[in-house]
């Protein structure tokens, strides 16, 4: 009976982990296409005490027809209720400090603030004609409407220079989706611009009161006597000029870590 539990259990695992590994959602909304891609590492954590983690987001806007895409308005990303954030003891910048700054001088002003960084591109009407470029993105910890959150700090050096301040606020979620950042995009460019893709990893180690702290942190929620589980992972809300509202979902898996290890 044992044997026949330890083959379902590691069954189990085995889909799951097959589950998790899938790529990319990919949603399309007439000739808008949205590719959303998140991640965490490691995925071998506690069952119930929650541990360090970095998370990784991408997202991509295209059209099918080859035509400039539409600016995003508002986006919306909810992740796992098995997961938290912790600010406490973590310095905070303003988005005023941010406005109008490189990334070096953003770096310079909010350095201690910082929890994570990527890469973005953008697609840009210069002259009549699209350009695309692309640039370094930093994420720092803030304060957004009186509330916990984060600022996405976006930088273009060419070929003219522009600063985009991306306010995320964070708030609680229910059910299974615990965690809630949203935000309302502001016009890149004056409006003559369109985000088009944007990869980050999140995620910094700190310690606060002589106790080591976790930006981020999750669990392993795994029923007892499964070594693994699946679980929705994120949900992403896009909305965009127009009214169009896209979703995607995201499946992932995690196992479950001795807590010697």
């Amino acid at each position: 009976m044992r044997r026949r539990l330890a083959t379902v259990a590691l069954l189990v695992v085995a889909i799951a982990a097959f589950a998790g590994a899938a790529e990319a959602e990919v949603v399309q909304s007439g000739n808008v296409r949205v590719t959303f891609q998140a991640a965490f590492s490691p995925q071998a954590l506690p069952r119930e005490r929650p541990a360090p983690i970095s998370v990784e987001v991408e997202g991509q806007i295209s059209t099918t027809d080859g035509s400039k895409p539409p600016p995003l308005q508002q986006l919306r990303v909810e992740l796992s209720s098995s997961g938290k954030i912790e600010t406490r003891g973590l310095p905070a910048c303003r988005a005023s400090t941010l406005q109008s700054t490189s990334s070096e001088l953003a770096l310079e002003r909010c350095g201690p603030a910082q929890v994570g960084h990527g890469r973005f591109q953008a697609e840009l009407q210069f002259s009549g004609r699209p350009i695309l470029v692309e640039g370094r993105a930093l994420v720092f910890n803030g304060v957004v409407a009186g509330r916990a959150g984060m600022f996405i700090h976006i930088y273009i050096s060419r070929p003219v220079k522009v600063t985009l301040v991306i306010p995320l606020k964070i708030s609680r979620g229910t059910g299974r989706f615990g965690t809630v950042l949203t935000t309302k995009v502001p016009k890149l460019a004056g409006g003559f611009g369109s985000i088009t893709e944007l990869q980050l990893k999140i995620g910094r180690r700190y310690s606060y009161r002589g106790r080591p702290r976790s930006y981020l942190s999750a669990a392993c929620s795994a029923p007892q006597g499964f070594p693994g589980a699946t679980f929705t992972f994120a949900r992403g809300i896009f909305g965009f000029e127009g009214g169009r509202t896209m979703n995607a979902f995201l499946s992932r898996s995690c196992q479950v870590r001795n807590q010697g290890e």
